[in-house]
């Protein structure tokens, strides 16, 4: 080791410093006389079971000797130090070389405690990463803008929104970052209120700011706020970048919206040029899928310079969404002479389209095949969905003998696909069993009573259809009202049942009727019954 640490100079040491983030640096000479060389460890103020391992032991016991023997040691090497563990995800050995810097008498800044709380979030560990905020405390970088940001990122994703809240609270300088960090974790927690309230309160705005409004919008169901959101960074002047795209792109997707996503897919092209980011490319393709457009998502997906199982995934899921089962498993096929190896959702999306489109016979060779070849991509899910196959075309036998068959007990989702294939094929007898077994799982499950409902009322057992309705009310149980949306002109109109808001009301309940009176004269009687209930509306 004295030829590594004691000898070297301070030109040869700053070398090897800076290596420490490159994955090799030891050779097998100074390997065989680290392996020889004793480490004294000293006392670990953060009380874990961390043990070293990462890079290797080789590079770990180096570390651990410039801490012990480089008695000319700072701050800054031993930051740099720990952070190029950190950055190769050697997460425990950072921590655990933190520790050392106190035995060494180095002092720790606020570089160092960013770091080792981020692996500790990284690692999933809050119990360090609260140790690791006191000790920060204590040494007077609690409030410290870097500090506060890492803590805020911890708590939010390990802990309770209100100690990232009073990390938040607690920084003495927040910057972009820190604001940014917790607008993520109330968009995250379901608090767009107050997602919102720090983000008008913020006193500078990056993109990623407005990234993190347009995703978190999106992906907690807000997404016309998150259009409006993505306007408006446009109004002020910031640029969209191949992050903000799928953002906005899935929520235009999210709200079926093709003409609003026609023109962010424009604005993609005249800002990022031909779209050859995969991310954006499969938001794409998933937009227009959403949108019933599948050949506008073939000619995206056809396109695409770069792919990935995810732009796959994203057109056997539309093929099956829009109930062309066919085309679905021609494109899985395609994916696999591709060399592409399919995951979990692969199947699931095949399954999928197999169910749509009826094709049992299918749905059994893939799911088999899965089974064969993959089992360990089969979840509940797969199941679920073949039981739904196997029901929905009246095989009620194969059914229950799939069920009879899973490897796990099956939970409400099974009952349900079998009671909504009982409720086509009027299969009481069966119907009756599975809403028992939802009930038995979930006294409340409303929808399980709306469907045994629905096959009372298909057989004509109208004393059945009384009752369920009476027990219902009786336990207070009310329906979710549907809802449902249409794009006229470039605007989005919703409408939820019973709720009679909209400006055009009386207009549109003017068309209803003749419409009605239309399906009437010419004795449309099935769509009068399966679809509506005029005197409902």
């Amino acid at each position: 080791m004295k030829t590594l640490i004691q000898h070297h100079t301070k030109t040869h040491f700053k070398t090897i410093l800076s290596r420490f983030s490159t994955p090799s640096f030891i050779t097998p000479h100074q390997t065989k006389t680290l392996h020889n060389q004793p480490t004294n460890h000293g006392p670990n103020v953060i009380q874990s079971n961390f043990e070293p391992n990462g890079f290797d032991s080789t590079t770990f016991h180096v570390a651990c000797q410039m801490f012990d023997e480089m008695s000319d040691l700072t701050v800054e090497s031993a930051t740099t130090i720990i952070s190029g563990f950190s950055k190769r995800h050697c997460h425990e050995d950072a921590i655990y070389l933190f520790s050392r810097m106190f035995a060494s008498k180095i002092r720790p800044n606020e570089f160092t405690f960013g770091t080792v709380i981020h692996s500790s979030n990284v690692l999933g560990n809050v119990v360090v990463g609260k140790q690791l905020h006191a000790c920060a405390i204590k040494t007077g970088f609690g409030g410290d803008v870097f500090v506060g940001s890492a803590l805020i990122d911890l708590y939010v994703k390990l802990s309770t929104i209100e100690e990232a809240n009073k990390a938040f609270d607690d920084t003495q300088f927040p910057n972009v970052v820190t604001y940014t960090t917790l607008i993520g974790g109330y968009l995250k927690r379901g608090k767009f209120d107050d997602a919102l309230q720090v983000f008008n309160e913020m006193p500078e705005r990056n993109v990623v700011s407005w990234n993190v409004m347009v995703g978190g919008c999106s992906q907690t169901g807000h997404n016309e706020e998150a259009v409006k959101f993505f306007i408006e960074m446009l109004r002020e002047g910031f640029i969209p970048n191949e992050s903000t795209f799928p953002c906005v792109i899935c929520a235009a997707a999210n709200i079926a919206s093709l003409g609003i996503g026609r023109s962010f897919h424009a604005c993609a092209i005249k800002i990022l040029g031909k779209v050859n980011n995969v991310f954006v490319g499969n938001s794409l393709i998933s937009f227009y899928a959403k949108c019933g457009s599948m050949e506008d998502s073939l000619l995206m997906f056809n396109k695409q310079c770069k792919r990935n199982v995810v732009s796959w995934n994203a057109v056997i899921c539309g093929f099956a969404q829009n109930g062309r089962g066919v085309e679905a498993i021609s494109v899985f096929e395609r994916m696999c002479s591709a060399g592409v190896k399919p995951n979990r959702l692969s199947f699931l999306g095949l399954l999928w389209a197999c169910n749509h489109a009826g094709l049992v016979d299918e749905g059994y060779m893939y799911f088999n095949k899965a089974m064969f070849e993959s089992p360990n991509l089969l979840t509940p899910e797969h199941y679920a969905c073949m039981v739904d196959l196997l029901a929905r075309s009246g095989r009620f036998v194969e059914a229950e003998g799939f069920l009879h068959r899973l490897p796990f007990k099956p939970g409400i989702g099974f009952w349900k696909a079998i009671l909504g294939g009982c409720q086509i094929h009027h299969n009481m007898e069966l119907g009756e069993l599975a809403a028992r077994n939802i009930l038995a799982l979930d006294p409340d499950d409303v929808s399980s009573y709306v469907m045994l409902s629905n096959a009372y009322s298909a057989a004509g057992r109208w004393s059945d259809v009384s009752r369920l309705r009476t027990e219902m009310k009786e336990k207070g149980m009310q329906r979710i009202p549907g809802g449902s949306w249409i794009e006229v002109r470039g605007k989005v109109h919703a409408f939820l049942t019973a709720d009679w808001s909209h400006n055009k009301n009386d207009e549109i309940y003017v068309l209803l009727r003749i419409f009605f009176e239309h399906l009437r004269e010419n004795e449309n009687s099935d769509l009068l019954n399966n679809y509506c209930d005029f005197s409902a509306i």
